[in-house]
C-alpha cells in the first residue's frame, strides 16, 4: 500500500525520489517507513523524525498543511536545518496523511529544483489526491483494529528503470566507468573499472557501490552522494584509496541522472595536505569533503540547540545530530552540582554501568572529571589507550574509542560529555577542533536550560499558588475546575479560572488568559485574579469588574494583554448576566442535552483600550444545565479553525453523561490532554445548576 503510493507520487510530479514517514510507537517521533530513488544508508540520519523539530516533514506533521519548497532559497529561509544538513539544491514537496482527526504520516517527493517557480497548483492536487487515497486506506485498516505505526528500519522499493550503458562505446574507454542506480546499486561498469578495481571486479554489477568499492564508503564522501542523488549538478572531488597518504588517490566524478548516477574514477588527484597524525586516522582525510563535513553538520547542531529549550531538549538534540554526524553509538552528559558530577542523559551504554560514576566528586582521578577540571578534551583511540591512561577505571566493552568534552559555558564549568564509538578509531585535527567547538555551543545551551527550569520551577509554584485551591461548595450549583499547562517551550503560562461568593448570595464565574508563559504571565495573572476578586466582593455588576480589571492592566503597563469573560450567576434563579472581553464564547448545555455556543456580545482584550466597552447580555440556566468556560488552548489544534475546536467542544459536553460533573470536566479534558505537543495552557470551568426556581 505505501509502495503503490509512493511510487505514483514520484511518478505523477515527475520527481526522482519520494516516501512515507508514519508515526511510530512513540508520539513524539515519525520513522521513514518506504522511500524510493535514494541509497538508503546514505540518508540514515533522516530515517527517524522528531515532530517537534523544524524540519518540512514534521512541520506538515503537526500542522496538516501542505509544505511546498520550490528550491534550495525557498528551503533556506524556511528550514535552515534541513539545507545545513543537505545544501545542495532539490525540491520538495510534503503532504500531510491524515484520517479524519487522526493524523498517520507525511507522504513526500523529491524533484529537481525550479527556482523562482513556485510549485503549481497542478502538482499540489496530485499530490494531495495521492495522500487522500492512502489515508483512506490507512483509515481502513486503522477501523478493522490494524495498528497504523512504524516500528523499524524502512523499506526501499527499488527503481523503475535500471541503470545501463552502450557497454561497447564506453569498454572503449580509457576511464573507469562505473553505472549506478537509484539505490546504490552498480548496473554496468566498464572494463577500465574492472581493471582499476582488481580482483573481483567482474562481480561488480547487482552489487552496491559502497560494498563494492569500500574506499567510496568513507563518511568524509557521504555528502558529495547525497548531493548528487538529490541535485541534477555534477560533483569531482579526490578520495583516497589506499594506506599511502601520498600517492593513492583517485579523482572521482559523478554525474547525476534520473535514473542513476554515472561514476567515474581516475588515478591521481590534488588532496590537501594531511598531517602524518591525520593520515592515521580512520576518518580524516584533509578532502574538501572532510571540510564540508565538518562544516554542515556542526552548523545543522548549532541551529538545533538554538531550538532547545530543556536539559532533556538539548541531550536529545546532541543525540540526534551530534552522534551520527560522527559516527558515535554511546553519548553520556554529567552536570556539575556542588563539585561532583551527576549523570543527566544516558543512550548506547550497558544498563546500569554508568550508575557507578554517578554523582563523582572532582576529586576522583577519572577522564569525565578530568576533562571538566583541565578545560581540556581528551581522545582515546581504543579501550586499550583509555585503560593504560587510567589503570584500573571499569570499561565496558573491550574495543571502541572514547572522547570526553569538557562542559564550559564563558568560562563557568558546567559538566562534561562522553562519546563511545563501537571500535578503534582516530580523531583527526579538525574532528577535535569542532568538537571541542561544539563541547562550547552544547555547554551553553545546557546554562541557559538550567535558568529556564529555574524559571518554569517558579511559574510553576506561582501559578499553583495562585490558582484556586478548591472552589466554594453551594446550594443549587456544582462548580468543577480543570489546568493543564502547555507541553511545549514555556510550560506555564497565565490562564485561571476562579468561583467567587459574593456578599449579596450570587456567584461570579470566572476565566481568564493572559498572553505569554513564564513568570510574567503567571505574575500578571495573579494581579487580574486579584483584581477581579476585589471588584467582585464589592457589588459591581459585571461590565463594572471587566471595565475595572482592564483599567488596572492598563495601568499596570506590564506589556501584555488578557482575555476574559465574567458570569455572576443567581444559584436560587438560575438568571445570569455576562460580560465578555476578547474572550472564546461559553457553552451552555441544556437539561435535555442539547448543548449551544452562546452569541455574547463583548469588547476588546483587557489592556489594549482604556474607554473599553463591555456588554452584559442576560442568561437563564435551568436545574440540571450546564455551563462551560474555557480557554483558547481546549479548542486550537494546528493546521484546523478555531471553530472546529469549538464545534469539537461542544459535541463533547452534548454527549457528556449530565452527572457528574467532575467526570464531564476530565472527558473534555482529555484528548487535549493527551497531545504531546500542546504549545498552549488549558482551563476550563462547568457551573451546573443542580435545584432551585424555574
Amino acid at each position: 500500500m505505501l509502495a503503490r503510493a509512493t511510487v505514483s507520487a514520484v511518478e505523477a510530479l515527475g520527481g526522482y525520489a519520494g516516501g512515507v514517514y508514519l508515526r511510530s510507537e512513540s508520539p513524539e517521533l515519525l520513522r521513514l517507513a518506504v522511500f524510493t530513488g535514494l541509497p538508503g544508508p546514505l540518508f540514515g540520519p533522516w530515517w527517524r523524525m522528531q515532530v517537534n523539530r523544524p524540519y518540512p516533514v514534521a512541520e506538515a506533521y503537526r500542522s496538516g498543511q501542505s509544505v511546498h519548497l520550490a528550491d534550495e532559497e525557498a528551503a533556506m529561509r524556511r528550514f535552515p536545518q534541513l539545507m545545513a544538513g543537505l545544501p545542495v539544491p532539490f525540491s520538495s514537496l510534503y503532504e500531510p496523511v491524515t484520517g479524519g482527526p487522526e493524523r498517520f504520516g507525511v507522504l513526500f517527493v523529491l524533484r529537481p529544483a525550479t527556482p523562482g517557480h513556485a510549485v503549481g497548483e497542478a502538482d499540489r492536487e496530485l499530490l494531495r489526491a495521492a495522500a487522500e487515497a492512502l489515508s483512506a486506506e490507512l483509515a481502513a485498516l486503522a477501523a478493522a483494529g490494524d495498528p497504523v505505526v512504524w516500528t523499524g528500519d524502512p523499506v526501499e522499493i527499488p527503481p523503475t528503470a535500471p541503470a545501463g550503458g552502450a557497454r561497447e562505446a564506453v569498454n572503449r574507454l580509457a576511464q573507469a566507468l562505473l553505472s549506478v542506480d537509484r539505490e546504490g546499486r552498480i548496473g554496468f561498469a566498464n572494463s577500465a573499472a574492472e581493471a582499476l578495481i582488481g580482483p573481483g571486479a567482474q562481480g561488480l554489477p547487482g552489487r552496491f557501490l559502497w560494498e563494492a568499492v569500500p574506499w567510496l564508503g568513507h563518511p568524509a564522501y557521504e555528502d558529495h552522494f547525497r548531493g548528487v542523488f538529490l541535485s541534477p549538478v555534477p560533483v569531482h572531488f579526490a578520495a583516497r584509496s589506499g594506506p599511502d597518504p601520498d600517492r593513492d588517490w583517485m579523482t572521482v566524478g559523478l554525474y547525476p541522472g534520473p535514473d542513476g548516477v554515472t561514476v567515474t574514477l581516475e588515478p591521481g588527484g590534488e588532496p590537501a595536505p594531511v598531517p602524518d597524525a591525520q593520515a592515521r586516522t580512520a576518518t580524516g582525510s584533509g578532502t574538501p569533503a572532510d571540510r564540508a563535513a565538518a562544516l554542515y553538520r556542526p552548523v545543522a547542531l548549532a541551529i538545533a540547540l538554538t531550538e532547545a529549550v530543556t536539559a532533556r531538549q538539548v541531550s536529545a538534540v546532541v543525540t540526534e545530530e551530534l552522534l551520527p554526524a560522527f559516527g558515535g553509538r554511546q553519548l553520556a552528559i554529567y552536570l556539575l552540582n556542588e563539585r561532583h558530577l551527576f549523570l543527566a542523559w544516558e543512550t548506547g551504554f550497558p544498563h546500569g554501568f554508568l550508575d557507578r560514576f554517578d554523582g563523582v566528586s572532582l576529586d576522583v582521578r577519572l577522564p569525565g572529571v578530568e576533562t571538566l577540571t583541565t578545560g581540556r578534551p581528551l581522545f582515546f583511540e581504543s579501550m586499550q589507550h583509555l585503560a593504560a591512561a587510567y589503570p584500573g577505571i571499569p570499561l565496558d566493552a573491550d574495543v571502541g574509542a572514547r572522547a570526553f568534552l569538557p562542559l564550559i559555558a564563558s568560562g563557568r564549568p558546567v559538566g562534561s560529555c562522553i562519546l563511545g564509538f563501537d571500535a578503534p578509531r582516530g580523531f583527526s585535527a579538525e574532528e577535535r577542533t569542532v568538537l571541542t567547538a561544539l563541547a562550547g555551543l552544547i555547554a551553553q545551551a545546557l546554562e541557559r536550560a538550567r535558568r529556564y527550569d529555574s524559571e518554569a520551577a517558579l511559574a510553576r509554584g506561582l501559578q499553583a499558588a495562585l490558582l484556586p485551591r478548591r472552589l466554594p461548595v453551594l446550594k443549587h450549583v456544582d462548580t468543577v475546575g480543570r489546568y493543564l499547562p502547555g507541553t511545549v517551550g514555556m510550560d506555564v503560562g497565565g490562564d485561571w479560572y476562579d468561583v467567587i461568593e459574593t456578599s449579596a448570595g450570587l456567584l461570579a464565574l470566572v476565566i481568564g488568559d493572559v498572553q505569554g508563559h513564564g513568570v510574567a504571565a503567571a505574575a500578571t495573572m495573579g494581579q487580574l485574579r486579584s483584581a477581579v476578586r476585589a471588584f467582585a466582593l464589592s457589588g459591581n455588576a459585571p461590565d463594572e469588574v471587566v471595565r475595572g480589571t482592564n483599567q488596572l492592566l492598563i495601568d499596570l503597563d506590564p506589556g501584555q494583554f488578557a482575555s476574559c469573560c465574567y458570569v455572576l450567576l443567581d444559584p436560587g434563579s438560575g438568571r445570569a448576566l455576562a460580560a465578555r472581553a476578547g474572550h472564546p464564547q461559553p457553552l451552555l448545555r441544556h437539561p435535555g442535552g442539547r448543548t449551544e455556543v452562546l452569541d455574547l456580545p463583548g469588547g476588546v482584550v483587557l489592556g489594549i483600550d482604556p474607554g473599553g466597552d463591555y456588554p452584559v447580555t442576560e442568561l437563564w440556566l435551568e436545574p440540571g444545565a450546564v455551563l462551560a468556560l474555557y480557554t483558547d488552548g481546549l479548542v486550537e489544534m494546528p493546521g484546523t479553525d478555531i471553530d472546529e475546536g469549538v464545534e469539537r467542544l461542544r459535541a463533547a459536553l452534548a454527549g457528556a453523561r449530565p452527572s457528574p460533573l467532575t467526570e464531564t470536566a476530565d472527558r473534555l479534558v482529555a484528548e487535549a490532554g493527551s497531545t504531546a505537543d500542546r504549545p498552549d495552557d488549558i482551563a476550563l470551568l462547568l457551573a451546573s445548576r443542580t435545584g432551585g426556581d424555574r
